[in-house]
C-alpha cells in the first residue's frame, strides 16, 4: 500500500464534492463488510460544503444512515450551538428537518460541552466523557485505542489537526480524551477538547480536506522532507490509507 493519495481538484467546490463521494463510499462499504461504521468528523469550513452533498440526493440514499455513528474528534469548549461550535454545522444541516438523513440522534456523539459548561464541570470532564462513550461502544481497537473507520479532517495554518497543536503536550498524555489550553498563537482563542492523536495513526480510513491559498504553504512543509509530527501534527495523516484532497490553490508549492 502507498504512503498515502493525493487528489487535486478545480476550486473548493470540487473538493468538498470529492470528499462527500469518498464518506459516502467508505460509509456504506463499512457497514457491508462490519454491519457498522464509526465515523470521526472535525470542524472548520470544509464539512459545511460536505454536509450540504451528502445529506442532499443521491448520496443521503444510498448511505445506511442507520448503522452509522457519528463522532467527533475535537471541538471548542463552547455550547453545542455557539457559532464556534465544531457540532452546530452537523445539526444545522445533517439534522434538518427537511434532509433525507435517518439517522437516530442516539447515534450521533459531540462532546458534552453543553453540559460541562452549564454544570460547570469543565473541559477535562467534557473530554474524559466523550472518551468514556467511545471505549464503551462497539467499535475496534488498537491497543486499547479506538478504531475508527473514517476520519474527516482538516489542517490549521499552523499544521495542526485535531487539537493537537505543534508541540502539543498531547503527544505523551496517556489519556484518551484531553483538554487543551486555549491556544494564543491562532485564532479563535477558545479553549477546546480533543481525542488523542493516536486515534488517527489507528483509523482505518483517513480523508483529509484543504483548500485555499493559505493553506499552500503549511501543505508544502508537511510534504517536505523533514518528517516531524510534533512540528507538524498534520503530517500523522500522511500514511496508508489517507487520502488528501487539496484544491489548486492549496497545492500550489507543491513539487509537480
Amino acid at each position: 500500500m502507498s504512503e498515502f493519495a493525493i487528489r487535486v481538484e478545480l476550486d473548493p467546490e470540487a473538493c468538498v464534492e470529492a470528499a462527500a463521494g469518498i464518506i459516502a463510499a467508505s460509509l456504506s462499504e463499512a457497514v457491508a463488510t462490519r454491519g457498522h461504521a464509526d465515523w470521526a468528523t472535525t470542524g472548520g469550513s470544509s464539512p459545511r460544503g460536505i454536509y450540504g452533498h451528502l445529506s442532499s440526493a443521491p448520496m443521503v440514499d444510498v448511505i445506511p444512515w442507520a448503522d452509522v455513528d457519528v463522532w467527533w474528534s475535537d471541538d471548542r469548549f463552547v455550547a453545542r450551538d455557539h457559532p464556534e461550535s465544531n457540532v452546530k454545522p452537523f445539526d444545522d444541516i445533517m439534522l434538518a428537518t427537511d434532509t433525507g438523513v435517518q439517522i437516530p440522534l442516539d447515534q450521533v456523539h459531540p462532546f458534552p460541552t453543553g453540559e460541562a459548561i452549564g454544570r460547570g464541570l469543565g473541559a477535562d470532564w467534557c473530554a474524559r466523557t466523550l472518551a468514556d462513550s467511545l471505549r464503551h461502544a462497539a467499535t475496534a481497537d488498537a491497543d486499547g485505542w479506538p478504531v475508527f473507520d473514517l476520519m474527516l479532517l482538516g489542517i490549521g495554518g499552523d499544521g495542526h489537526l485535531l487539537s493537537v497543536f505543534p508541540g502539543s503536550t498531547a503527544f505523551d498524555a496517556s489519556d484518551l480524551g484531553l483538554a487543551i489550553p486555549a491556544p494564543t498563537h491562532i485564532e479563535p482563542h477558545i479553549e477546546r477538547v480533543t481525542l488523542h492523536p493516536r486515534v488517527v495513526e489507528v483509523a482505518r480510513e483517513i480523508l483529509m480536506v484543504a483548500y485555499g491559498s493559505d493553506k499552500a504553504s503549511v501543505v508544502a512543509q508537511i510534504f517536505g522532507s523533514d518528517r516531524d509530527p510534533r512540528r507538524w501534527p498534520a503530517q500523522l495523516a500522511r500514511r496508508p490509507g489517507a487520502t488528501w484532497i487539496l484544491d489548486e490553490a492549496a497545492a500550489a508549492e507543491l513539487p509537480r
